[in-house]
Parts: structure tokens; sequence; C-alpha cells
């Protein structure tokens, strides 16, 4: 749509010193880290400072009928950021305060553009931390954490995102404030919107701040473990024996060869090349050197070639370095599937026999705790090199599916996956979500044809 000058001079005499018009100055919010390619500027930008502010955009927004996208740090791997032509972006960059930091109750209250790493820096200086833990933990705000629901590195130990929630305050479609949830530990009253608005991707509205639960940090210093193994069937053994065994770690991350020799080749950083997969993961707590040992047992009785631990963390920041590195190396369109953790060893055997088919090189890590993949196939810079790599990342997806698996386990839809929906929701449940979209957001402004 082409919105008049009237129209845009009252947004900007709505948020003064809030509004980007110049294309130059709103390129960096156009768009964010996935491949989806940005098919028109905005008609504007607001840079919000505020609830206030978030509610007045909208409010122009909804009276104006402009579609409107939500961004944090741009960090999403799926589209779900990227400005519509002709319309609003609402950037929550500015929206960056721990508020407050409430220790009896192991609580923190954030605005939506706080740094993920930051709340958790901050939790620490009161014996506490924030237990979700992305590999863009530096770079991703805990809103667009909240907003796809994202996982991480402790997953395995902590949950979800959803799982440190505890209240929201969320801007409705037409501008209107709503807060869910609350400090309780028990809250039963009424719907969990809290939970509605948690991985809804900006459909429904845009958190504005949260209240995120925080965790005591455990005593001791953390062990960091390693193995090495030659098959990567051997490896995903090993993983369904440590998640059912009585060692329990915080983090347990799996590398297959080229994603480690990638790495290696991006910034050297000591990770031990195997000739099929790496796992490496951390324990806590005084028993971590005990519960380390057990778990390095484990990986030699499934056939580990080598395994040990050590007091670094090394290992667990090179892990971080994945999609970069992948992406520097030319490996560009990436997948986020999950599968039950007993089906890990099953899908890497499918993988390979898929890149053969294919004849395209596919990079995995995996937050192997909880059967959380992130394939990456090589692509070159033409549409068609990308399309070649899009049916491989689908013939991925197909086969996570097939093994009781789903289409995405914290990246979220967006819009890179939206044909992938009716693949896993039936006609039935793929309309209610619609209806509850429809109840929020009946003139779909907000973010449309995507995640839902």
């Amino acid at each position: 749509m082409t919105l008049t000058a009237d129209a845009l001079t009252e947004l900007t005499d709505a948020l003064p010193g809030r509004v980007l018009r110049d294309p130059t100055e709103m390129a960096p919010f156009a768009v964010d880290t996935s491949r989806e390619q940005l098919a028109g500027d905005p008609a504007a930008v607001v840079l919000a400072e505020s609830t206030d502010d978030v509610s007045a955009a909208l409010a122009w927004a909804h009276r104006h009928g402009v579609k409107v996208s939500v961004r944090g740090a741009g960090s999403g791997l799926c589209g779900g950021a990227m400005a519509y032509p002709g319309g609003l972006v609402v950037s929550l960059e500015r929206m960056n305060r721990i508020l407050h930091i409430d220790v009896d109750n192991r609580l923190a209250d954030v605005q939506a553009g706080v740094i993920t790493s930051d709340l958790d820096d901050a939790a620490h200086e009161h014996g506490l931390f924030f237990a979700p833990d992305p590999a863009s933990v530096r770079i991703s705000t805990v809103g667009g954490n909240i907003a796809t629901n994202a996982g991480g590195l402790r997953c395995v130990a902590h949950g979800v995102t959803s799982d440190a929630v505890a209240a929201l305050k969320v801007v409705l479609a037409d501008g209107r404030v709503i807060r869910t949830g609350g400090r309780t530990r028990k809250n039963v009253t009424g719907y969990d919107l809290t939970s509605l608005f948690v991985g809804s991707e900006g459909t429904l509205g845009v958190i504005t701040s949260a209240t995120v639960r925080l965790k005591p940090v455990p005593p001791g210093e953390p062990v960091t473990f390693h193995a090495m193994f030659d098959d990567i069937g051997a490896a995903g053994r090993a993983v369904i024996d440590i998640v059912s065994s009585p060692y329990p770690p915080e983090v347990l991350e799996l590398l297959d060869t080229m994603s480690v020799e990638i790495i290696e080749r991006y910034q050297h950083t000591g990770l031990p090349i195997p000739n099929a997969a790496l796992l490496v993961g951390q324990t806590v707590g005084h028993d971590a050197p005990r519960i380390a040992e057990g778990i390095v047992g484990i990986c030699r009785a499934a056939g580990a070639t080598d395994a040990g631990f050590s007091a670094s963390d090394a290992m667990i920041e090179a892990r971080r370095l994945a999609n970069p590195a992948l992406n520097a190396q030319g490996l560009r369109v990436s997948c986020d599937v999950g599968v039950p953790v007993s089906e890990l060893a099953t899908i890497f055997a499918g993988m390979d026999e898929i890149a053969q088919r294919h004849g395209r090189r596919i990079a995995s890590v995996a937050h192997a705790g909880d059967g959380n993949l992130h394939s990456t196939v090589e692509a070159g810079e033409t549409p068609d090199e990308y399309r070649a790599a899009e049916a491989v990342i689908d013939d991925i997806t197909r086969l996570a599916l097939s093994l009781g698996g789903t289409i995405t386990g914290e990246h979220g839809i967006g819009s890179t996956k939206h044909h992938e929906l009716s693949w896993q929701l039936d006609e039935n449940t793929r309309a209610a979500q619609l209806a509850i979209k429809a109840a929020l957001d009946p003139t779909g402004i907000l973010t449309p044809d995507r995640a839902v």
C-alpha cells in the first residue's frame, strides 16, 4: 500500500525523534540474519523506547492498515523480522533496560531489547543466572528469545525459554496493552496467555517487557567433557545412554566432522577433529567432576575413540561459532528440525543418504540432549543454488517428521518455513491457530503470512 504524506506525518508527530524514513537509515532495521531477501523498503521504522511508543505505533498501523514487522537484534534465522514493502518496522533495540532483579523471589524484570548475556551477567552478580542459553546469547535479545521460544545449549538441563517466563507485558494489534502471568510460582487464573504469546513470533502482539525466572548459580566450577567417534551412529547411541543415565549434563552438544573442520578454519579454537562426530558438554555443581567422569565412561562404552574432561570451557565457546563459521564457508541454507533423542542416530544416517543423493555437503550441529538439529547446506550465491539447497532442507525436514519430529525446535517458522506448516499440522489444528490469530489481530497487520 502507499501511505499518504498526512498519514506519515501523523506517525512522526506522535513519536518525535523516534521515526526513521530515510532508506539508508532504515536499511539495517529492514532485515534479519536469515536467507530471505528484502522485497522492498518499509515506509518507516519506529525506534521504540517504551511500551507507550509501541502502543502508539501499533494504533497508527491499525488505523491505516499497515503491515508491521517486529525486530529485536535481527539475529533470527527464519525471516520473521524482515520488513514488509511499505510496512512499518517496530524496533525494540532501544528498550534494553534491566528494570529490577528480585533476588528473594529469583525473578528479573526486563525490557524486551535486553541482550540475553547481559541479563545473565547481571544475575550472576547476585549469585543467580538466566537459564535460556542460545548460541547467539551475546547478540540475541530476551524478547526475541521469548518470541521464538528459543532453547539453546543449556536446554537439556533447564528447558526452553517458556520454562523461564513468569509474566509478560504485550501490546496488541490495535495498541491496547495487556499483562499476562504474575510473580507467583503458582497461578491458574484464567487462560494461560503467557504461554500463548511465548513462541508466537510477533503475530499476536508485541512483547515489550517480561518477568523471567532466575536460578541459583551451581556451586563449584563447571567441567567440560568431550568424546570423539568414528561412527556418528555410535555418538547418537552415546547420547541416548547419557540422557537416561544418573549423570545429568547441563550441556550436551554434537558436531559432525565437517562442522568441526569449518569452525577450526574460521577461528582456531583447538577443537579435536573427529573421524565422524564430536560430543562436547558441561557438568556443574560440587559433583561436576564425578558426573563428567561418568559421562566419559558411557561414551567410551559406546565406542568413543578418545574421551576426557577438563576445567576449560574453550570447546563450548567454539561450539557457539558454528553458525558464523558455516555461513562464511558457503553453507548458508539451514534448518532447525527436532527429533526424539532416540532417533538421533537414524536422522544422521538419513542425512548422509540425502547429501549423497543431492550431491550437496551438509554440516550438522545438534543440541544432542534434546534432539534439536541445526543442519546447513552449501549453496552458491545464485537463485538456482538456493533453490537446490532448499530442496535438501525439505528432504531433511520430511525425514525428521517421519521419525516423530518437528519442523522447528527453536528458531521458529517465520517466512522460510511457512510452506512446511501443513506437513506437521493437520487442517483442524491449523484452523484453530488461525482463529486465535484472527481474534487478537482481526485486521491481520501483525507479521502477516509468517509463523502461522
